[in-house]
């Protein structure tokens, strides 16, 4: 499969086809408002806002498998997003990352860029992959890795 053959679930419900990013470059991040690593939220913004108009698209995903950080329904992540971060790239509706159930997305990006030592399952909230221009998944980067310290790698994706 390629990147332009998914459809995903907006966070207030429509469905939006990944074919509509084609040509930018995707920041695809788990999050989650419970968690130890949720201030990233305010990076993860501030590089939209440093990148958008240059084709940078952060897309948020919450996911409820590790730790159960992230308990609410799409209403109060959206809610919580908005007023703790103005947050205003977009978010979609809450997945899974692994397992069987695991979002098609997310399996596909796990394919294309595995992890530490070949493993595919994602560790924990906040795991970002960097999608270049032509759909293609360049980087894997763990939670720990802040949004600030992608930045070269951004700008190389950008140019």
């Amino acid at each position: 499969m390629q990147l332009s053959e998914f459809t995903v679930q907006t966070i207030n419900g429509g469905m939006q086809s990944m074919a509509d990013y084609a040509g930018k470059v995707l920041l695809i991040v788990n999050v989650a408002s419970k968690c130890g690593f949720t201030k990233q939220y305010a990076g993860l913004q501030s590089l939209y806002e440093e990148y958008g108009s240059q084709g940078l698209v952060v897309m948020g995903f919450p996911c409820d498998q590790f730790g159960h950080q992230e308990p609410g329904d799409d209403a109060d992540i959206e809610s919580f997003c908005q007023t703790n971060f103005a947050v205003s790239f977009p978010m979609f509706s809450k997945i899974e990352v692994n397992g069987d159930d695991a979002s098609p997305l997310f399996k596909w990006l796990k394919s294309s860029q595995p992890g530490l030592l070949g493993t595919e399952s994602i560790k924990w909230n906040f795991t970002k992959f960097l999608v270049g221009r032509d759909g293609h998944v360049i980087k894997r980067y763990a939670p720990i890795q802040s949004p600030e310290s992608l930045d070269s790698d951004i700008n190389n994706a950008l140019n």
